[in-house]
Parts: structure tokens; sequence; C-alpha cells
């Protein structure tokens, strides 16, 4: 069931869209406090986000810019502002689409669908715990934090996160980066590894690549740590 955050003020409007989404078989959730909205809408880790540009504390454009930034998405702007430079301003801030209000129930769904079904075919996430890999573009999400991973960074996260808790041999991640095993000097592997490890730090992500001696290396979870 795929999961919305409605971000909007007004709460008759608010619970009237959480009934056609919820009618509809979304699971809907309401922001109702303003004060850490970028905070909560990433901790409810939605499959889209339906936001309002005219907010208390953080308009919907620093909120959409804010998201994105965290390549957070898609999001849908819904909003009383019928000006095209608003919409213009919206689009390249990064939001995926836009609606004017009142806006047919019909019209929503049929956007939310398309957005939906859109982003599932673009990203796939590789998961393991609280950490989150989009393999086509090497994002690695965090807490709410995103950093972008290097080529080789990104080869070996997805053959951690693939192998959850078991190890992944030298010999495997020589072949999957470099393409043999012959000719390869293991100090490579390990600056490889060193690099990677500091990127993860960099968003928050401490002790969890283990190396395993003489064999290879295993992704703990956050209780292992």
């Amino acid at each position: 069931m795929e999961k919305i955050v409605i971000v909007e003020d007004d709460i008759f409007l608010r619970s009237e869209l959480q009934n056609v989404l919820e009618k509809e078989g979304y699971a809907a959730e309401c922001i109702s406090s303003f004060h850490n909205v970028i905070e909560e809408i990433i901790h409810r880790n939605p499959d889209l986000i339906l936001l309002d540009l005219n907010l208390p504390h953080m308009s919907g454009y620093e909120i959409c810019k804010g998201l994105k930034a965290k390549g957070i998405g898609p999001i849908l702007i819904l909003t009383s502002r019928n000006q095209l430079r608003d919409e213009i301003h919206a689009l390249d801030l990064g939001a995926d689409d836009y609606l004017i209000k009142p806006c047919h129930p019909d019209r929503l769904l049929a956007r939310i669908q398309k957005l939906i079904r859109l982003y599932s075919n673009l990203n796939i996430l590789l998961e393991s715990g609280d950490i989150r890999l989009e393999e086509k573009t090497n994002t690695l999400y965090f807490n709410g934090k995103a950093v972008v991973l290097s080529e080789n960074e990104g080869m070996i996260m997805k053959m951690l996160i693939e192998a959850d808790t078991s190890v992944v041999k030298k010999e495997e991640l020589f072949i999957r980066i470099w393409g043999s095993t012959e000719f390869v000097d293991e100090n490579i592997l390990q600056v490889n590894m060193t690099r990677l490890r500091r990127t993860l730090e960099s968003i928050g992500i401490t002790d969890r690549i283990k190396t395993i001696r003489g064999v290879g290396y295993r992704l703990e979870g956050a209780d292992q740590a």
C-alpha cells in the first residue's frame, strides 16, 4: 500500500483529501505541525507528497526545494495559486506536477497514480535497515540525509546491501569493480573501502562496514554496529 503525506494547513481540506485517498486504497497521513515539516515528511518515508504552497513558518516552495535536495519525491503541488509564474517556479524547484484547487478528485487521483507509477519504474531502491540506496543515481539515504556515491562506492554498497548480513568476498568485489581478480592490487580495494567509509561518515553512518580479515566485508545493521 503506497503512502501519501498530505501537507495542507486547512483542516477541512486536509480531512477531505485524506478521505478521498483512503477510499482509493492509499495510506494517507497528514502533517499538522509545520515547525519541522521537512523532517516530519522524511521520517514518514512517503511514496508521494501532496504539498500546498501557502503554509505557516515555511512556504511550500522552501519545503519542495528542501525535499528535492535530499532526493525525496515525487511532489505534487496542490494550491490555490493560479498564476503561471507560481507553477513555473514550483516546477523549477523540482515539483513533479502542479494542480490548482479546487480540483476534481478524479483528476487528482489520476495525477497521483501517474507519478507513483513513474517513480516506481525509475527509482530502484535497495534497503538494508535504515540505509537506502537508489541504484540508478547511486544516492544513499540515511536519517533524512543523502549523499551521492562515486561509481565504485555505489557498486560496493550495492553488493553489501544485496548480501544482507553475509560476507562479500574480496574476489567478488574485484570481479564486479575491475572485471578480474588478476593484476589487481589488494591495496586498491582497501583505498576504495576507506573512501566509502568516509563518505558514509559524512551523513552519520559509522562502523557499519566490517572487515572480515582475509575474507572480505560485511554490512551490519544499526543494532550490530
